[in-house]
């Protein structure tokens, strides 16, 4: 899975550019053959606006939510991207051609933080790693007073999307999600959690059981004032149509190692029976966050911190009933995580498979845009300085006895990853490595989540980072470490999801899909439909546009189905 590929010509750069609105459509041209019984939209959210007049947003995460679209007819693709305009319909035409083309055309979708932005011509309200400033308009006492207002909390949905009840939220990582239509791409509603929710924001990384119940988890204020974690339950679809989200509630509340300074959360474990929950030493300085933001100016990136000492934390969780286990303590080295791939239970033990970053260092320091953009010499020396990727397995044994202190609690035949009972109660964790390459990620996991989720399972798919660009989709065994891989020079993908055979009995039967950018052909965007089992292309649909970077996404079945 190593990359041998350099890039020299920093093609790269285009992911990290805004797009213009097209009024007319873009004819795609299908080469390949794509299964005709791939028939639904494939959708994807990320930035691509990256600058506000002559203010340019500073890091990967702050760039203005953009919604793409890809629907698909078997031999036909139409293509959309659009912006959030809370309350504004804007109209979108597409024109379908003959057997061996489709259609491509955008809008963008404008959030409240948008709208704003475009209306004053600069950014108003602060991002990721961008800090929004008084209106430089305003007299000196309004602009004093403006600090005093409270955090503004940004609304740009740019990171996910996916399903609750039978409506779509495009989504980020605050308390606002974003409803929206996933035929038209319109944004039809903005939603504020905390109006149901103890909770001061989710991960855009929820789980689905298969009757659409939805699990989250975000930070919170609990007991005597200390920050906690809450994972929340949103109840699938309702008979009498009412809302879900009105009907969610908190089921378990999980203890944070320090006070006031809660874990940095981008995503959880779930399996049949457990919730698994990995505190890193990635913090949140909650005094910061409140004071250098409200009063001096300061970013989300400003108001993290890493606590060298207090490593990694493990905590489980029970379903059925819902409730905190105190009595399992388990703890590692420190490391980075954004991405779980999967857990599930085997033989009293719950395999925890995630994509990890060694040590404490927070891997998000490395993703501002002025670094991405660099010549690729020095994208290369910045990755030297950040820490090093992995995939990793740790096995948390549920069944501890005292006397088992000092030795491996570990029996399951296939795995080389540990767990020892310490004195003081806790179990400490070695990872069995699944990848590990110098400076090349295997990142964005996904797997037939609706098959294997929670369950034991063989593959999971991946974008390879090489030196943090994305160049190539990985297709992993996670229980021989073989690895295939799909690549073509200077072509730049996006996470592959994974779209089942309908009736397939394998659990890599099926499709990938994924949005790549091969700057400087003369169709430079273009979906690629990869065969699951074999990593080789079926088809791609070309589009005559760049499309900008794509972070998560979903595959939505067609509506009949």
């Amino acid at each position: 899975m190593v990359s041998r590929v350099e890039h020299p010509a920093a093609g790269y750069r285009k992911i990290f550019e805004t797009v213009e609105e097209l009024n007319e459509p873009i004819p795609a041209e299908i080469t390949g053959v794509i299964p005709s019984w791939l028939r639904g939209s494939l959708l994807r959210m990320g930035p691509g606006l990256f600058e506000v007049g002559d203010e340019p947003f500073r890091h990967l995460f702050d760039g203005q939510a953009l919604m793409h679209k890809f629907d698909l007819e078997g031999d036909q693709v139409t293509y959309f991207r659009k912006s959030d305009v809370c309350g504004q319909k804007i109209a979108v035409v597409p024109v379908i051609f003959a057997r061996e083309h489709a259609i491509f055309v955008f809008r963008f979708i404008k959030t409240d933080t948008y709208v704003r932005a475009m209306t004053e011509n600069r950014v108003v309200i602060t991002e990721f790693g961008t800090v929004a400033y008084p209106d430089p308009c305003k007299n000196v006492f309004s602009r004093f007073f403006t600090y005093f207002r409270g955090v503004e909390v940004t609304d740009n949905c740019l990171v996910n999307v996916y399903p609750i009840g039978e409506d779509f939220y495009a989504v980020t990582e605050t308390n606002y999600i974003t409803k929206v239509d996933p035929d038209s791409l319109e944004t039809l509603k903005k939603v504020d959690l905390c109006k149901y929710l103890s909770i001061n924001g989710v991960t855009a990384h929820p789980h689905t059981e298969a009757d659409g119940t939805v699990y989250n988890i975000g930070n919170c204020i609990g007991k005597n004032m200390s920050l906690a974690y809450n994972i929340i339950k949103i109840p699938p679809a309702q008979g009498d149509k009412s809302d879900p989200i009105e009907k969610s509630q908190v089921v378990i509340q999980l203890p944070s190692s320090e006070r006031l300074k809660p874990s940095y959360i981008h995503s959880f474990g779930m399996t049949e029976s457990y919730f698994v929950f990995v505190e890193q030493p990635v913090k949140i300085n909650l005094l910061k966050f409140l004071s250098a933001w409200s009063i001096s100016g300061a970013t989300y990136m400003d108001c993290f911190q890493s606590n060298e000492s207090m490593g990694t934390w493990f905590h489980l969780a029970t379903k059925e009933p819902a409730g905190y286990m105190t009595s399992h303590k388990y703890r590692t080295s420190a490391f980075n995580l954004f991405h779980h791939i999967n857990a599930y239970e085997d033989q009293g033990f719950i395999v925890v498979d995630l994509c990890t970053w060694k040590g404490h260092d927070f891997v998000y320091n490395y993703l501002y845009l002025a670094n991405l953009r660099q010549e690729w010499d020095e994208v290369k020396k910045a990755a030297l300085r950040a820490p090093q990727p992995e995939a990793r397995r740790y096995v948390l044994p549920l069944d501890i006895h005292r006397e088992e202190q000092g030795r491996n609690l570990v029996s399951l035949s296939y795995t080389t990853a540990t767990a020892v009972l310490h004195s003081d109660g806790t179990v400490w964790l070695e990872p069995e490595v699944l990848f590990s390459g110098p400076r090349q990620a295997f990142e964005f996991p996904q797997i037939n989540y609706s098959k294997f989720c929670g369950k034991k399972y063989s593959f999971a798919y991946g974008l390879g980072l090489n030196h943090f660009i994305p160049d190539r989709i990985v297709k992993l065994n996670v229980q021989t470490k073989e690895t295939w891989v799909w690549q073509e020079e200077d072509c730049y993908p996006s996470e592959p999801l994974f779209v089942a055979t309908p009736g397939g009995t394998k659990e890599d039967d099926g499709v990938l899909l994924s949005v790549v950018v091969k700057p400087g052909a003369e169709r430079p965007g273009f979906l690629l439909v990869l065969d699951a089992m074999k990593l080789t292309e079926l088809a791609r649909a070309e589009v005559n546009t760049v499309i900008p970077v794509t972070l998560h996404g979903m595959y939505k079945p067609p509506s009949s189905a």
